[in-house]
């Protein structure tokens, strides 16, 4: 059939197929019929679909056939037995059974699993055909639609745990056990603090210009002329609390049953959380381990897939196929050449509409994001154990220089003690920093933690206000820590000259 002279278009007939590049090109635009589906006479079950329960006494009646009551198929593609989101009313073969003995050839106890446990991925190279309920309309080639997210199975399937209970997949805090007091008895002897060293004109001012120095827009100029006219030498008081605490959390966790072995209730019962020891590498320092709780892991089937390893693609939602982007699913497309308009078979879908779905290789399924095709969950309660430093702090400093740069420099550690629980300290000659020692240490309490260790410290940050006066003009800068650093804000040369500011 020609349309013009110089455009030819080719249909097929009706009881032939026209291949090109291995894409068949079908009457009406249509669907292709996928593997497995319904071609006429007697319709084959679905691999790997539910097949429906047994017969009754006596055979299926007249004219019926199992998974097919009346012996009429449903239209399109079969419909498994299998209800929609959740477990099927029988398992699959070889999946587990629930309560009591597992089938023959799958896991039995400690050790390496026995030959043929349902847990490896189904074989072959390409995943069967989808088997699930089919949109009516095409779908758009999207390559950044987003693939379904493992979820966790249904609480409901785990098993009772003795000491576990009313414990889901979010982990939960656990209370620690109490133990026993650990602030018996006197504090121990302290020694007293000692002044901390001043500083000089000549280190003043050395540290006024490499502040210059480092700021390229300030001019050095006011650094070397500027007269001295005070030195007032000061110290801030630093007082640090740390507390190293430990905590518990236990929640179910999942992953890929791939014949790893099973450490389940029949080998003991489980330890209780605060009852497995755990040490952590260093003391006052952030770190988290999880473990498996020894006696509670079971193997369930893949609430996702139904325990076949597969389900529908994201991306043709089980199609197989998606719509052309380059003629958006006409099969033809419009080209100018020679100063005419021809109308052309597409020559990235042969004319078909539609392309073979990347994702999944037109098969219309992709390996399941829960089991990772292994068609079996590992599931058991997992303890995850945290170690954290919390710290506070007090500053006690009565220049206008910010607060918060003491933090951020060194000075002398005049005291220093760690212990299980320390005492508040008493004898510092400073009695606002008595009182936040006490504060603190009091609200320190941590009730879902196990406190192990506490340290605190005071240092001494030498802090000088420097007192001068340049062209007839009395400002101050201050130099603190043992850094010698600067705070210097009312600098008068802080934009140099051709410095222009934008």
């Amino acid at each position: 059939m020609f349309s013009s002279d110089k455009t030819k278009l080719y249909y097929p007939k009706e009881e032939e197929s026209y291949y090109s590049g291995g894409y068949p090109v079908f009457p009406g635009g249509g669907y292709p019929a996928p593997q497995g589906a319904y071609q006429g006479g007697q319709p084959p079950p679905p691999q790997s679909a539910y097949q429906g329960a047994p017969p009754p006494q006596g055979g299926y009646p007249a004219g019926a056939t199992p998974g097919y009551p009346g012996g009429q198929p449903t239209q399109g593609y079969p419909q498994p037995g299998a209800p929609q989101g959740g477990y099927p009313s029988a398992p699959p073969a070889g999946a587990y059974q629930g309560a009591g003995a597992p089938p023959a050839g799958a896991y039995q106890g400690p050790g390496a699993p026995s030959a043929g446990v349902p847990g490896a991925p189904p074989q072959g190279n390409a995943p069967p055909q989808y088997q699930g309920e089919m949109p009516g309309d095409d779908v758009d080639d999207n390559p950044n639609a987003a693939p379904q997210q493992a979820t966790a199975p249904p609480l409901e399937k785990m098993d009772n745990i003795g000491g576990y209970s009313n414990i889901g997949f979010s982990a939960a805090m656990l209370p620690p056990p109490s133990y026993d007091e650990a602030m018996k008895g006197p504090p121990p002897e302290r020694q007293n603090i000692s002044n901390v060293p001043t500083i000089t004109e000549q280190d003043a001012r050395e540290a006024l210009l490499k502040h210059v120095a480092e700021n390229c827009c300030y001019g050095k100029g006011a650094a070397e002329d500027l007269n001295f006219l005070d030195l007032k030498s000061t110290s801030a008081f630093h007082y640090t609390l740390e507390t190293f605490a430990e905590g518990r959390q236990t929640a179910w966790a999942y992953e890929p049953y791939t014949g790893q072995t099973i450490d389940g209730p029949m080998n003991g019962t489980a330890p209780g959380p605060w009852d497995i020891p755990a040490q952590a590498s260093a003391l006052f320092q952030n770190q988290k381990i999880d473990v498996e709780v020894p006696h509670t892991a079971s193997v369930k089937p893949c609430h996702t897939c139904f325990s076949t390893g597969y389900i529908r693609c994201h991306r043709c939602l089980g199609r197989g196929r998606v719509r052309c982007n380059w003629c958006h699913g006409s099969g033809h497309r419009t080209v100018h050449r020679g100063g005419d308009h021809h109308r052309e078979r597409c020559t990235w879908c042969h004319g078909n509409g539609r392309r073979r779905c990347d994702t999944c290789h037109g098969c219309g399924s992709v390996t399941c994001t829960s089991c990772m095709g292994y068609r079996q969950l590992k599931c058991y309660i997992k303890l995850s154990i945290l170690w954290t430093n919390h710290v506070v702090d007090h500053i006690v400093e009565r220049t206008p220089l910010p607060d918060h740069l003491i933090r951020g420099v060194s000075g002398q550690t005049a005291f220093e003690e760690t212990y299980q629980r320390v005492w508040p300290i008493q004898h510092f000659p400073d009695a606002e920093v008595n009182d936040a020692s006490r504060n603190l240490i009091q609200t320190q309490q941590y009730p879902s933690e196990r406190i192990l260790q506490q340290r605190h410290r005071v240092r001494i940050v030498p802090v000088t206000q420097c007192m001068y006066k340049w062209k007839s003009k009395e400002s101050d800068y201050f130099v603190y820590g043992f850094e010698h650093k600067v705070y210097a804000p009312n600098y008068p040369q802080q934009c140099c000259c051709g410095c222009s500011i934008l």
